[in-house]
């Protein structure tokens, strides 16, 4: 009775565990590693793709010349030959992975050598055409294939697939049977990604950037390019960057600062370029009957100084005649003069001025389908002091990232809406068939088309006559607004360190194409006009040429 419970225990409950043993000792898997899914542009240039390359691992027990294999394997693959002995003697699994990733030229070396105990699968190696292109943004993936940063990381899940394999049968010691029969198991491909990122965009960007360094001798230049009627993310460029095909991984640290995506991760003080929020507040809250507003064409007091909480608070110009002098709300953005951007914020008071923070998404993430993004730096509304509120109103006091800075200004110049900023379009299998598909996203309203429409007209003077001008393109109707901003160590003013940029987009009346150049600490010259916004100039007119726009006027 004892042997029949043991028998049918053995069969029927302890059966199947068994049946896996057997197989896994009678059998030999071979992986069939799923190719990871291409990534796109907006036009279908590939800007990420495999390539061919292969995993070589030794099956202990089925090795007929131990030193023969050692030999071939260290000098095919430039391995030592005590990493090879190594491997082989001292792992504990049956089946030793010696290298991932080795080309087809070794491959066919070691092919030629008829190795006993020696097998190979192939890779899923990743390249990337255009090289240091689009790097903090693509990021890489790990020697397994896994993503690890940016995009590659991100759509993981789509990009990876699903790995297949053969099984071949062996005797107990895992050679391979002659004539022994085989199972095939395939893989399932990565599905694909396509971007919203235009390459030719990308590419001016990518120059204009090097140039940017290069010249002004600056710690780092980044730029972002969007439709600001969408929230497609058309060019996105930090430098400097690193080639993809070369990562520094021995190196973390230099890894590390190279592959951070600062437009989406690093926070600064926006300077004049936050005087569109300001300014844009002012509008919508006059057209809404608000008594402490100020119309478009009221004139401010000619002074370059406030006195707030009895704190000075200065304009950065010295000319105390000539640039103050019967300024109105456009004339304070030709200027860039901050007394007249305090007296608004004053006058509307924090709860308003606040209230159009938040609308316009900062203190908060954009929801960029991109990891680690910051969510800026503002002080809470209970905390603020009218002097705050101040320098707050010029672009001090609060801290914001270049996505936030042109999230927010495309809210504030394309009727009043706010969209989610996104970087891929679609996720597609070879076959064309799309598994998602992602469009533009209206997080909120800011403000009125009325109000949109006004401040287009007042930042499209800033480049006609005023502090842009090193933006201005004959014929196309260019608007925008610069920004210099000190920079703080510990709290403390760090002397002549800054970051000058340059928001502008066209055409004024109908925008789709918005630029957002940030250069930090330029050496020589500072002002946003004339270190960031020729940078922007270029990229338009490189736009222009290669999207055949013909002029406005």
């Amino acid at each position: 009775m004892f042997v029949l419970g043991r028998l049918l225990y053995i069969q029927v409950i302890w059966g199947e565990e068994l049946q896996e043993k057997a197989i896994d000792q009678w059998t030999r898997e071979i992986p069939v590693v799923a190719a990871r899914g291409k990534i796109v542009d907006r036009n279908g240039v590939i800007v990420v793709d495999n390539k061919d390359t292969y995993s070589v691992f030794v099956r202990k027990k089925a090795i007929t010349d131990f030193e023969k294999v050692v030999n071939s394997l260290s000098q095919i693959l430039g391995l030592e030959k005590s990493y090879v002995e190594n491997r082989l003697n001292k792992t504990v699994s049956s089946e030793v992975t010696i290298k991932k990733q080795v080309t087809k030229g070794q491959l066919d070396e070691l092919l030629r050598c008829s190795l006993s105990g020696v097998y190979y699968s192939r890779d899923n190696s990743r390249t990337y055409p255009y090289g240091e292109y689009l790097s903090s943004v693509l990021g890489f993936t790990s020697v397994d294939g896994k993503g690890q940063s940016g995009l590659e990381l991100y759509y993981d899940k789509y990009l990876s697939g699903i790995n297949g394999e053969i099984l071949y049968e062996t005797d107990i010691v895992g050679v391979e049977i002659p004539n022994g029969k085989a199972s095939y198991v395939p893989a399932t491909d990565g599905l694909n990604v396509k971007l919203t990122i235009d390459y030719d965009i990308q590419q001016l960007c990518e120059t204009a950037m090097s140039e940017a360094m290069t010249v002004h001798k600056s710690k780092s230049a980044q730029m972002i390019v969007m439709d600001p009627s969408t929230g497609e993310i058309l060019a996105m460029c930090n430098k400097p960057s690193y080639d993809l095909n070369a990562i520094p991984r021995d190196d973390l640290d230099l890894l590390n600062k190279l592959n951070r995506n600062g437009l989406v991760c690093d926070m600064f003080e926006p300077g004049s370029t936050f005087k569109i929020l300001t300014s844009v507040a002012n509008i919508e809250e006059y057209l809404n009957g608000n008594k402490n507003a100020f119309s478009p064409d009221h004139v401010f007091n000619s002074s370059r100084y406030r006195y707030i909480d009895g704190q000075k608070v200065k304009c950065w110009s010295t000319h105390e005649k000539g640039k103050h002098q019967h300024l109105t709300l456009t004339g304070g953005l030709n200027n860039s003069c901050n007394p007249i951007f305090v007296d608004i914020a004053i006058s509307l008071g924090k709860e308003t001025m606040y209230k159009y923070v938040e609308l316009f998404g900062y203190g908060s993430v954009t929801g960029i389908d991109y990891g680690g993004e910051s969510q800026g730096m503002i002080l809470p509304v209970s905390a603020v002091k009218n002097v705050d509120l101040a320098r707050i109103a010029f672009g001090q006091t609060i801290a914001v990232t270049g996505l936030q800075l042109a999230c927010a200004t495309s809210a504030a110049i394309n009727g009043g809406n706010y969209y989610e900023p996104y970087l891929v379009s679609e996720i597609y299998s070879n076959d064309g068939i799309i598994a998602e598909k992602y469009q533009p996203k209206l997080k909120n309203k800011t403000v009125s088309e009325k109000a949109s429409e006004i401040l287009n007209q007042m930042l499209e003077q800033v480049v006609a006559e005023g502090s842009g001008k090193h933006a201005y393109i004959d014929g196309y109707r260019v608007a925008g607004k610069t920004g210099t901003a000190q920079k703080y160590t510990n709290g403390v003013i760090a002397q002549g360190k800054y970051v000058s940029s340059f928001i502008g987009y066209f055409p004024a009346n109908d925008p789709k194409y918005l630029a957002l150049v940030t250069i930090d600490e330029p050496v020589g010259q500072y002002y946003g006009s004339t270190v960031a916004a020729p940078y922007a100039k270029q990229v338009f007119e490189g736009i222009i040429k290669i999207k055949n726009i013909h002029p406005y006027v």
